[in-house]
């Protein structure tokens, strides 16, 4: 009997055992269990610019290809590749000796018409004393006429062929049409040059100014003209194609006559001083342009922000350690920081980062801050461009909703 009763009992506490060990592991998940690992954030009140992603490509405000205007032996090139050349500038010297032999025949047939057209009309006036006391027939009179305007005209033929021929001397002499940057020699010293050669001498690009061009949605359009209207400056800035790095700051010049209808865009031109030489013509850029400016808006770390089945939350910390889930409207995006409407107040803490381990009432402990605001440069040049558009993807635009 007492082996029976040591029996039931030990089977009574073996039974227990595992619905107690449930119970403990129920009461651990609700709040009774280890804290969780995570990195928070303040939320503040700062201005945020309401910014336009975009794609674009860089564009000399001139390009000019440099040929030959007259046919002869190149003797020298007086530029570097690559080098900063102003309108005017001597860039070749085409051999000059042809064109000089030229200008001096043409100078000499000039002087002999001159000296016959002289003769000519010293002979008229003696013709004209002798007609008017009827020495000789008026026809005589008339002929001696008709050959001095004939040399005249002779004289302005030559006077025109002289000043052709020191036009071709001038042409050996290659100047720069326009400011800019010189690209690669097309030719080198004693090459036979031409007007018809394709390629030229070199190729002159005017790069300060450079100018952009992208596309934006014609939903922007109307906010683009009221500030150019109002003369207001609407700030550009070019990155490189990966965002990581910001190339220049211009400003936007004008806007396309028309919005392209297979696309639904206008085409954006913008103007970029470059005094630096960073940007090149036919250079892809990032392209980030300021449309407006919250002022003073709530905004989080974007990383903060997360998006479920009712729209996007976030996850603030409470004074106990635990979270709180707090619906929020994504706004505008700038660098790291999003704009918030919702639930929060300046000051409050929300997590950034282990929000995968986390639901309403979690327990978590703050082992690190992520504050971007703090360091202005991680935020700008952490940031990629493409992340501008996820407020309104549909329109490309990061608006506030």
């Amino acid at each position: 009997m007492l082996l029976i009763a040591a029996g039931g009992g030990l089977w009574a506490w073996s039974s227990r055992a595992p619905a107690d060990d449930a119970a403990g592991a129920t009461a651990g998940h609700h709040g009774g269990g280890p804290a969780q690992a995570v990195s928070a954030a303040p939320v503040r009140r700062q201005d945020v610019r309401v910014m336009v992603a975009a794609i674009g490509s860089m564009a000399a405000s001139n390009t000019a290809v440099v040929r030959a205007q007259v046919s002869g032996v190149l003797q020298s090139l007086n530029f570097r590749e690559g080098q900063q050349v102003e309108a005017g500038q001597p860039i070749a010297q085409i051999d000059p000796r042809a064109f000089a032999a030229a200008a001096q025949q043409a100078d000499g047939a000039l002087a002999r018409d001159k000296a016959q057209l002289a003769g000519a009309q010293v002979d008229l006036l003696r013709y004209r004393d002798l007609f008017s006391k009827d020495a000789i027939p008026k026809q005589q009179l008339d002929t001696q006429e008709a050959l001095v305007h004939q040399l005249e005209g002779t004289t302005q033929v030559d006077e025109a062929a002289l000043a052709t021929a020191r036009l071709q001397l001038t042409y050996a002499r290659v100047v720069a049409p326009i400011s800019g940057r010189a690209g690669l020699k097309q030719a080198d010293l004693g090459n036979l040059v031409q007007p018809g050669d394709p390629n030229g001498i070199v190729s002159i690009t005017q790069t300060r100014p450079i100018t952009l061009t992208f596309a934006v949605p014609a939903v922007n359009v109307t906010a683009l003209m009221q500030q150019l209207r109002g003369k207001q400056a609407i700030p550009v800035e070019v990155w490189d194609s990966a965002g990581r790095q910001r190339l220049a700051v211009g400003r936007v010049d004008t806007l396309d006559n028309a919005i392209d209808a297979s696309t639904d865009t206008i085409r954006v031109k913008a103007l970029f001083a470059n005094d630096d030489d960073a940007l090149f013509p036919n250079q892809a850029v990032s392209v980030r342009l300021q449309l407006d400016v919250l002022k003073d808006a709530l905004v989080v770390p974007q990383a903060a922000v997360q998006r479920g089945a009712k729209g996007f939350y976030v996850y603030a910390l409470g004074p106990d350690q635990t979270v709180s889930v707090r619906p929020v409207v994504q706004g505008a995006v700038d660098g790291d920081q999003v704009a918030v409407t919702g639930p929060l107040e300046a000051g409050e803490q929300v997590v950034v980062d282990g929000v995968d381990r986390l639901h309403e009432g979690s327990k978590v402990d703050v082992i690190g801050g992520a504050d971007p605001a703090a360091n202005p440069a991680a935020a700008t040049t952490g940031d990629h461009p493409h992340r501008h558009a996820k407020a309104s993807p549909a329109s490309g635009t990061a608006s506030p909703n």
